[in-house]
């Protein structure tokens, strides 16, 4: 008969002590514990096979059965949000599969610390999944640190903890690069969001490199900030076109700012894309029946949702990850919206 495996095997395979195995495996984030340290030690118990008996009765008899997914946005923004539902839709789908149930929860920037706190430390949820992160964010730090698995659904910089995200900047690069190859040398921006948020200044970075690629000079009175919504986009729009500087084409960082932009367009006189071509980002099912169609690149969002969750659900039973980060890919959907730009 084959011998028990203890948490002293697992530290003797680890290189640490039997303390060490003990704070990590029972998530006691008392002391600080660096990150590399901890997957070693996750990854000995995985291999050796072996899961602490206590705290298994522990873990299953304080279980809330409930996931959190935390929005980093006001309700006013939330509630005109076209990209959420394929994010809940897919949340719920792997959510249900494991019988437990989904807490949503938002959270204004600036309120970011108290509201983690509050929700890893009353112990209402077992995991958590951060949507739509920003660099600003006060409460990553405490994250970092929580006594429950996290999964970010995007992108931090020098952060530690899983996400899952696509590849902003290459996506956007790849936009432009599409109105480049047309033709077009004067080339608008307006983001998705404030710079703040991680996606949005992925994306103006890879507007840029596209725009140095193609050995188009950067002007910044070319570039505004979008703000989630189509009225900023109508707003941004119609303070390019009265800035006086021309433009042929614009990369529009979201499919939602980029229908307050037609609105716009279409008010000055203008066509889409006769005078302006114009490329989105997100694919919202609108983008498809608009009058021209979007070319746009499409955000697999529903299975971002979907991997969020798995990935989840793999920290949940202790499990590490190869990667902390899960890229998955975006695809360039040309459409009615831009043209080649006449000689």
């Amino acid at each position: 008969m084959s011998r028990r495996v203890t948490s002293q095997d697992v530290a003797d395979l680890a290189g640490v002590s039997r303390t060490t195995v003990s704070f990590v495996l029972n998530n006691v984030h008392r002391f600080s514990i660096r990150p590399e340290t901890a997957d070693k030690v996750r990854l000995a118990a995985k291999e050796l096979g072996y899961y602490p008996n206590a705290s298994a009765k522990a873990l299953a008899s304080n279980q809330t059965k409930n996931v959190g997914l935390i929005l980093t946005r006001s309700p006013e923004y939330i509630a005109a949000d076209p990209f959420l539902p394929q994010i809940l839709s897919g949340t719920l789908d792997v959510v249900k599969q494991h019988s437990l149930s989904l807490l949503v929860e938002w959270v204004e920037p600036g309120e970011q610390l108290e509201t983690y706190l509050e929700l890893t430390r009353a112990h209402h949820i077992d995991g958590m999944i951060l949507m739509t992160p920003r660099t600003d964010d006060t409460g990553i730090r405490a994250l970092e640190e929580a006594d429950i698995p996290v999964v970010v659904m995007g992108y931090i910089p020098d952060c530690t903890l899983h996400s899952v995200d696509v590849d902003n900047f290459s996506a956007a690069r790849t936009a432009v690069e599409h109105l480049v190859s047309l033709g077009h040398r004067q080339i608008a921006c307006i983001t998705n969001a404030a710079l703040p948020y991680t996606s949005a200044a992925q994306r103006l970075s890879g507007y840029r490199q596209a725009l140095e690629d193609g050995g188009i000079p950067y002007d910044p009175a070319l570039v505004r900030e979008g703000d989630f919504e189509g009225k900023s986009g109508y707003s941004q729009m119609k303070t390019l076109l009265e800035s006086g500087k021309k433009f042929s084409a614009a990369f529009v960082a979201s499919d939602a700012v980029a229908l307050g932009a037609y609105t716009a367009i279409r008010e000055a006189g203008l066509i889409i894309p006769d005078d302006i071509s114009i490329v989105g980002f997100d694919d919202l099912p609108l983008s498809s029946l608009i009058t021209p169609s979007l070319t746009t690149v499409r955000m697999p969002a529903r299975e971002i949702a979907q991997a969020s969750c798995f990935l989840l659900m793999r920290l949940m039973k202790w499990e590490l990850p190869e990667n902390r980060m899960v890229s998955l890919p975006t695809e360039l959907i040309i459409r009615e919206s831009t043209r080649k730009l006449e000689d």
